[in-house]
């Protein structure tokens, strides 16, 4: 049996939302007051301007009374707003990675030691947070199945398909999901033409593969957004998507370009398990 680790959380939130938005009321207040909390360094909060997460999250249709799991929370950007605004009305899963599972990279057994730190100094923040152990192809035993009712990953597909995991990966999203239940999908996005896993070692993935992938396991496309999108960013470059804001791969060079361009382009796909 995988190790689920469950703890306990408050947050107190209160900032108006900026946008029409379709969630609950109460649900859109909590989710503006996370991504703006004081509980987030600066740094993270410049990300807002790009990753649209009011926007997104309510393209994908949370609800305050959902199941939530996410998939590889890396540095939390994602947790800090998603923990908060689930308190005490639904539930939010961290699927980190299983630390059992010997040979990975030693980001993946810090970033997960974080997680369970922060969970431990902040429980007015995080105490809620359930914690699932997963590090394919090792371990996939993600979670109970049909539990969940939405599964979320934001940029890590590209890591799948250049490992050629995003099949079995995206198949076991689906036996965690119950009937009805929605996949979200925010990847960086290659153009249709090319190699997949060629633009996956640059971070990049065609729309095409990530719904092949995605039908395969059993899913119906429920809807795209441009919400991510960003024609700015013509991939044109071999350190692909790490040249760019946040990360800045190269340095001094061409800093100002690439701080102008912003982050990368990216879909937003929304899939439904029958």
């Amino acid at each position: 049996m995988k190790k689920i680790a469950i703890f306990t959380l408050s947050f107190v939130a209160i900032f108006s939302m900026q946008f029409v938005s379709a969630m609950d009321a109460e649900l859109t207040v909590r989710v503006e007051a996370a991504m703006n909390g004081d509980h987030r360094s600066d740094k993270n909060k410049a990300r807002n301007e790009y990753r649209n997460p009011a926007e997104t999250l309510d393209f994908f249709g949370l609800e305050p009374n959902m199941t939530v799991l996410e998939i590889a929370p890396g540095g939390g950007w994602y947790t800090e707003i998603l923990a908060p605004a689930m308190r005490d009305t639904g539930v939010y899963i961290a699927g980190s990675y299983d630390v059992d599972v010997e040979g990975q990279p030693k980001y993946r057994y810090r970033q997960h030691e974080a997680l369970l730190k922060s969970i431990i100094d902040k429980p007015d923040l995080y105490g809620q947070i359930k914690v699932a152990n997963y590090s394919p192809p090792q371990s996939r035993e993600l979670w109970k199945e049909e539990a969940v009712d939405m599964v979320l990953t934001f940029r890590s597909s590209h890591g799948w398909v250049r490992e050629g995991l995003v099949d079995d990966v995206y198949a076991d999203f689906f036996k965690v999901l119950k009937s009805g239940g929605v996949l979200g999908v925010v990847q960086h996005r290659a153009p249709q033409e090319g190699d997949a896993v060629e633009w996956a070692k640059k971070g990049y993935v065609p729309e095409s593969r990530i719904i092949q992938a995605a039908e395969k396991a059993g899913f119906v496309l429920d809807g795209k957004s441009e919400i991510n999108a960003n024609p700015k960013d013509l991939k044109d470059h071999d350190e692909g998507v790490w040249r760019l804001p946040p990360t800045l791969g190269l340095g001094d060079e061409d800093r100002e370009k690439y701080l102008a361009i912003g982050e990368s382009d990216r879909m937003t796909l929304r899939f439904k398990k029958p």
